[in-house]
């Protein structure tokens, strides 16, 4: 029963996935979003909460699906899988705060009115929607491919994978490199990144926006609007972030629906929680340090896997209560330098 997967059990439950997700993105761009405008926090409240319920119910969704006949047994896994759901969810929501920090300063640098955060936000978890669902199914069938003949290590028989310990220790140094790493980024030039290159080798840029056109006419040439680069930026950042997310979530499960579903609903989260953590950036100062924290935890259980296993609840647990506590000391204990936050806002205008 445990290695069976929500496509075993429930192949329907995929479409409906797809089908929710397809008219949620359709909702949000055609009708409520149809005309660019700057994102309020009610509003960016008001998703928030839409997206998260979503995500919530189809955790429930999960555990439904595992649980098919109520017996003890079956109960056990479909606990197990709901938290495998939840974990992961949690994991990369947390993780890509940090991509919203750096959002937040992409934004900054090419002075991108606030009008327009919302269409580049969009454009950009379109391109995620694709680049994980790649990470994610490769990912796993890597995993799957790379485990080790069983040997006796330590008195015991393990399995070992390579790939699993790779990560692990990759993780358990990010976690370790990123540490009180601060706003290194405030000082770099995102007009030279590869995503910005990319946008400039195929199309001259023009010196202006256009509104919210990608591509705009000058004395007769079809250009590229500075907007369409910041999509590309945008989207190289989110690639370079799931170096770190996609390992970190192949701690929790080995069923790629579960890791992609919700992966999925924590970056369509992304938009609304861009726009309250920028009017509200006070309130996370100190979560670089829980993500830090996260990381290593995550790494160090992937690295002790083959002898000792940390059941979902645990993982879930430990991730739960780091976040709490780091927004709880980030409010209690704020930022002493003024300037930082004047800065900040400096950048979004």
């Amino acid at each position: 029963m445990e290695q069976q997967s929500i496509l075993e059990l429930h192949p329907g439950l995929v479409w409906g996935f797809a089908v929710t997700v397809v008219i949620m993105l359709l909702l949000d761009l055609g009708v409520f979003n149809k005309k660019s405008h700057e994102v309020s926090s009610k509003e960016a409240t008001i998703w928030s909460i839409v997206w998260i319920s979503l995500s919530m119910i189809f955790s429930g969704v999960v555990y439904w699906v595992f649980n098919t006949d109520g017996t003890p047994e079956s109960h056990a896994v479909a606990v197990e899988k709901f938290t495998q759901y939840q974990a992961a969810y949690w994991i990369e929501k947390a993780l890509s705060v940090d991509n919203l920090f750096v959002f937040i300063l992409v934004f900054g640098f090419f002075k991108v009115p606030k009008y327009l955060h919302h269409k580049v936000l969009f454009w950009g978890i379109i391109g995620a929607l694709i680049f994980r669902a790649i990470f994610i199914f490769a990912g796993v069938g890597l995993i799957n491919l790379t485990y080790l003949p069983e040997m006796n290590i330590f008195g015991e028989a393990v399995k070992i994978n390579i790939v699993m310990t790779l990560f692990g220790l990759f993780l358990v140094y990010a976690g370790i490199k990123s540490w009180g790493e601060g706003d290194g980024e405030d000082d770099e030039d995102y007009s030279n990144t590869a995503g910005a290159r990319l946008i400039k080798s195929f199309w001259k840029v023009s010196d202006n926006y256009d509104g919210d056109k990608f591509f705009t006419i000058q004395n007769g040439i079809k250009m590229a609007t500075p907007l369409l680069v910041v999509v590309g930026v945008i989207e190289f950042t989110d690639v370079l972030f799931a170096v770190d997310s996609i390992p970190a979530i192949f701690a929790i499960s080995n069923d790629p629906f579960i890791l992609y579903t919700s992966n999925i609903f924590a970056i369509l989260g992304l938009r609304s929680l861009y726009f309250l953590l920028a009017n509200f950036i006070y309130m996370f100062s100190k979560l670089p340090y829980g993500l830090a924290i996260i990381l290593a935890f995550i790494g160090v259980k992937m690295l002790i896997a083959p002898w000792i296993h940390i059941p979902s609840p645990i993982s879930l647990g430990i991730v739960g209560g780091v976040l709490v506590l780091s927004v709880l000391i980030s409010v209690l204990f704020p930022e002493k330098k003024e300037d930082e936050k004047e800065k900040l806002e400096e950048d979004k205008q």
